[in-house]
């Protein structure tokens, strides 16, 4: 076939996936289908409240299982008898982003994860510290002296892309380059939408192909004390050669994308209640980590992902046959009043009964959760002790997708220092 019948085909196909996307959201009023169209996206929690008065375990349409229970969600993805890609299936189709091992079953899972798990342990972690506080300083510099920003652009993105550019060895990095490639390669998590969202993908790809692999040749002759190096330096039986491209731009992506959604996430929660952003602001270093754990139950940046059965599996009672695939809804599993007292409520002061599951669970836990935890935790303490008076100044702008979560535009003001003598300690 022809390239202009590629496209055609390709375009057909596409569009009428996004038409019968929203017969089924619109007209049959089907929840999965509701959550990729405008209003699940805007606000998916009363789908999810939904799909869990279903059931505990509903089975779609297509034949498959979803879940918006914290318990099936917890125990799926923690089942060994599930993969996160069938058992027959090894790489990404051709219309797939290759987001190397979060798409692969052990053992390829095991020896890639084990490759990159040192950068991210807690003592290299606790190392970032004075490099995470020095950068959210001078953001916040910048941003006093504009008084008015957009929280997303000039804060929640640059902190966590300075930090894992810096980790994996790329020098001179363009914020603002790296922000449009996660933003794209985040979004076609959903899948292609659009022919321009396809070319938009490509260019994005091809863009991090060709920096990587400058950076791969010099890292082979110079090496430095960076992800790249030792990724560059590893044996075959580490990392075949067609891995490693898709190792970095992994880490890359998911060192910011979490990171800065989080941050949205957080501070448009705690501006949204007034009483919980006086509460950090009354003592930010006592609550700044309880805030970015309450975010991470109450709206977290990655809200759902899939299993699938590699053999028959019992769950919930029922049986799921190989091949069938259970889509675990951590946004709902997060608000589910099984596992959490008033789980609508957002409540930095909350003690927990259940861990969350905004960073998953099983083998696939987030390998890269202990510096976003940090880089967010520094982001909201210096955030509360320097903009006490910060405010929301305009209506925001949500991403357009349903896997990743949080704002693409947060106007605020950064309000005057005074506000801090006006917030009473302890509340």
């Amino acid at each position: 076939m022809s390239n202009a019948g590629q496209a055609i085909a390709f375009a057909s196909r596409l569009y009428g996936q996004r038409a019968g996307t929203a017969y089924a959201g619109y007209v049959k009023r089907n929840p999965l289908a509701l959550l990729r169209l405008r209003p699940g996206r805007a606000n998916p929690y009363p789908v999810y409240d939904r799909i869990r008065a279903d059931g505990r375990l509903v089975p779609t349409p297509l034949g498959n299982w979803v879940s918006a229970s914290h318990a099936v969600c917890g125990e799926a993805l923690r089942n060994r008898r599930f993969g996160v890609r069938p058992a027959e299936s090894s790489n990404a189709g051709p219309e797939e982003f290759d987001l190397s091992f979060l798409e692969m079953n052990p053992p390829d899972h095991t020896r890639l994860r084990r490759l990159a798990q040192p950068a991210f342990s807690p003592k290299a972690v606790a190392g970032y510290h004075d490099l995470i506080e020095r950068t959210v300083g001078d953001l916040l510099d910048r941003a006093c002296a504009a008084g008015g920003f957009d929280l997303v652009s000039a804060f929640a993105a640059p902190l966590p892309i300075a930090v894992i550019t810096g980790l994996l060895g790329i020098p001179d990095a363009d914020f603002d380059e790296f922000a449009r490639y996660g933003a794209v390669i985040g979004s076609a998590l959903d899948g292609i939408t659009s022919l321009r969202h396809a070319r938009q993908l490509q260019a994005s790809s091809a863009a991090l192909e060709r920096l990587f692999g400058k950076l791969f040749a010099l890292r082979r002759s110079e090496p430095q004390d960076d992800i790249i190096s030792r990724l560059a330096t590893a044996g075959d039986d580490q990392v075949k050669p067609g891995e490693i491209l898709p190792l970095c731009v992994l880490l890359l992506v998911a060192g910011f994308e979490t990171t800065v959604n989080l941050i949205g996430n957080a501070v448009l929660a705690l501006l949204g209640h007034p009483e919980q952003w006086r509460a950090l602001c009354a003592d930010p270093p006592a609550m700044a980590a309880k805030a970015v754990e309450e975010t991470l139950r109450y709206d977290p940046p990655v809200q759902l992902t899939s299993r699938v059965a590699l053999e028959s599996v019992e769950l919930d009672g029922k049986t799921i046959s190989p091949g069938q695939w259970v889509v675990t809804l951590i946004g709902g599993a997060n608000r589910d009043p099984e596992a959490y007292d008033s789980p609508g409520t957002f409540d930095i002061h909350r003690v927990a009964a259940a861990d969350h599951l905004a960073f998953s669970s099983g083998i696939h836990y987030c390998l890269g959760q202990p510096l976003a935890r940090l880089e967010a935790t520094i982001a909201l303490r210096l955030l509360a002790e320097r903009m006490p008076g910060l405010s929301q100044a305009g209506p925001i702008r949500r991403r357009n997708t349903s896997t990743i979560r949080g704002p693409a535009r947060l106007p605020v003001t950064a309000g005057s220092a005074r506000a801090a003598q006006r917030i009473p300690a302890g509340t």
